[in-house]
């Protein structure tokens, strides 16, 4: 099931060897354009255009796009009381790990100059939870948690409606677990236009966060400078690297656990032993067959599931460096070692027994993590992400002779005469 790929002997770019076929630009242009139409026609429709798009895409019809917050606890009081208990463990894990995350103002001085450094949350955070096909309560805590704890005063969560036009009790009832302070049932581009401008019904964000489809991450794409956003959040990746010593079926049921999100993604089996690939293979068939969600699997692996055959442990680690996937699996001997040749991974599972589903939920990690190779550059949703840090700088009059002779020097050498003259009238007998 998994196209090869052997790299044993290369010695090339290996950018060019993984090279997926290339991305229709029509396809990419009839995205940007289709994206750019819903998000102007959002800002200057609000709410109205929010219905039409929400009937057009979702085929349902929403006349009232607030949840209301009795809406949260009913929902928290309906879901099976062992998923209750379930969601409340993954809370206290992820809320954990991130409190190791939240900043604290700090204070320096030097010649006489005292800086502060505020850390102030943002005012309004968007929150961005997929639904649809499938339902998200733990990306709900995932995204919601940071932000409670980064001190954000509004918590604001949009998800789209599902076939009946309702949100999924379970995504409420983790909404009303992690303090979520406005629900609307919204999604796709329309609701990160939404976030970004307002509506009548939506007041506008400062910062959007959250995973979605190729629309939502267009969209996203199209509004930074108007909010922050935490990254464009693509399909579902994972890489596992694996010897002739693991089990051929944890690695078949990782790959397909990821796989499952649908189409899009990739699934690839880094491995120095063709007798384990070959295994692999077999069980991804097997499971497949008993699979609920058999049509995304198949969709993902029939576009980007492969095994990549290298030749030791170190050209797997390039190998994957050079992918940089969302989620990397480290299914060898001395794996906890081979974590120091990690240069390019959203989040590294070390050994057999810590599959990458872990981290989706109750490691306490985030699981909003960089794709499409952007771990490069990018890291983890955190607590930092809704948060901003402001300079505050003190000074008295010893303190101003002491440096601003400096201060003026450098403006004269780049011709702003101005900023020295604000520096050395200070300095004039008065």
């Amino acid at each position: 099931m998994l196209a090869r790929l052997d790299l044993r002997g290369y010695e090339g770019d290996l950018n060019v060897a993984l090279m997926h076929a290339p991305k229709s630009d029509a396809a990419q242009a009839e995205l940007v354009t289709d994206v750019t139409a819903i998000i102007d026609t959002v800002r200057f429709g609000g709410d109205a255009a929010l219905r039409e798009y929400t009937k057009r895409f979702d085929g349902v019809a929403v006349e009232d796009l607030k949840v209301h917050a009795d809406e949260l606890q009913t929902a928290l009081d309906s879901i099976d009381p062992d998923l209750r208990i379930a969601l409340e463990f993954a809370r206290d894990q992820i809320l954990a790990y991130h409190e190791g995350q939240r900043e604290h103002s700090g204070r320096h001085e030097r010649n006489g100059v005292h800086v502060q450094e505020l850390v102030l949350p943002v005012e309004r955070a968007g929150l961005y939870v997929p639904g649809g096909r499938a339902a998200y309560p733990s990306t709900v805590l995932m995204t919601a948690i940071p932000a409670k704890i980064a001190g954000v005063p509004a918590v604001v969560l949009c998800v789209p409606p599902d076939s009946s036009g309702a949100i999924p009790a379970s995504t409420l009832a983790a909404a009303a677990i992690a303090g979520v302070n406005e629900v609307y049932s919204v999604g796709g581009a329309q609701a990160i236009a939404a976030l970004a401008y307002g509506t009548e019904s939506i007041a506008a964000v400062d910062v959007i966060v959250g995973p979605g489809n190729a629309y939502v991450a267009e969209a996203k794409r199209q509004v930074i400078g108007a909010v922050g956003i935490d990254s464009i959040a693509g399909p579902s990746e994972v890489v596992i690297i694996a010897d002739g010593l693991r089990d051929a079926q944890f690695v078949a049921a990782d790959l397909l656990a990821q796989s499952e999100h649908g189409p899009g993604g990739s699934a690839i089996l880094i491995t120095w032993n063709a007798a384990l690939a070959d295994e692999v293979d077999l069980q991804l068939k097997s499971l497949t067959r008993s699979a609920p969600r058999r049509d995304e699997i198949e969709s993902t692996l029939g576009v980007g599931g492969r095994c990549v055959i290298v030749q030791d442990i170190r050209q797997a680690l390039d190998v994957s460096n050079t992918i940089a996937p969302e989620h990397l699996q480290l299914m060898c001997s001395n794996a906890a070692h081979a974590v120091s040749m990690v240069r390019n991974a959203g989040a590294v599972f070390v050994g057999e027994w810590a599959p990458a589903a872990i981290g989706d939920y109750v490691a306490g990690v985030n699981h909003v993590l960089p794709t499409g190779g952007t771990a490069r550059f990018s890291s983890a949703l955190r607590v930092a992400t809704f948060q901003k840090m402001v300079h505050v700088v003190t000074m008295d009059e010893a303190a101003l002779d002491r440096v601003g002779p400096y201060a003026a020097t450098i403006a004269d050498a780049e011709g702003l005469y101005a900023h020295a003259q604000s520096v050395r009238l200070r300095r004039l007998p008065r």
